[in-house]
């Protein structure tokens, strides 16, 4: 399915990636937002998870290992907002734990940026805003001094008999 449906939207996954003091962006070599810089993401593939979808976009764009923390907000980009489709964003946080960035996949580059130094105009809003809500949700994940973030826990697995995902070791969050 290459074109997107107007009936249904499409789910995609992007992920907050800090080291040290800085945020991971890579920029955009191809429409929507071509040119621009953004997180690490893309289309939720049939039968993955989010956190499986999560990975598989880092590793295809960037090349940078990680340990997911957990969700950070739901971005929808509605048709009657002005989008000519309907794209639900699921954004997560991570901390960088090995690599260094090299651009792949459909981004023209990947770095590091200081998270306070990122992207002028370049950055969606929307983008900088779910940065910040991360920084705020797991400052230990990019401050040094703040102990160390509780990871998010494996992504479930199928289930070999029935195909169905085993259930999360993930502690719920208040």
């Amino acid at each position: 399915m290459d074109q997107p449906s107007p009936l249904r939207p499409i789910i995609g996954v992007g992920t907050v990636i800090f080291r040290d003091h800085s945020v991971l962006l890579v920029r955009r070599r191809q429409p929507p937002k071509a040119g621009e810089w953004s997180l690490p993401g893309g289309r939720q593939e049939w039968g993955e998870s989010v956190a499986q979808a999560a990975v598989r976009e880092i590793t295809e764009e960037t090349g940078v290992k990680v340990t997911l923390l957990g969700l950070v907000d739901v971005v929808d980009l509605l048709p009657d907002a002005g989008a000519p489709y309907h794209l639900t964003l699921i954004n997560l946080a991570a901390r960088w734990t090995m690599g260094e960035p090299a651009a792949g996949d459909d981004a023209a580059d990947a770095r590091f940026w200081p998270l306070d130094a990122l992207p002028g105009t370049d950055l969606w809003d929307e983008t900088r805003r779910v940065i910040h809500k991360a920084r705020a949700l797991f400052p230990a994940a990019h401050d040094l001094g703040a102990g160390p973030a509780e990871p998010l826990g494996a992504p479930p697995a199928p289930s070999e008999a029935s195909g169905e995902a085993a259930p999360s070791s993930r502690k719920d969050r208040p």
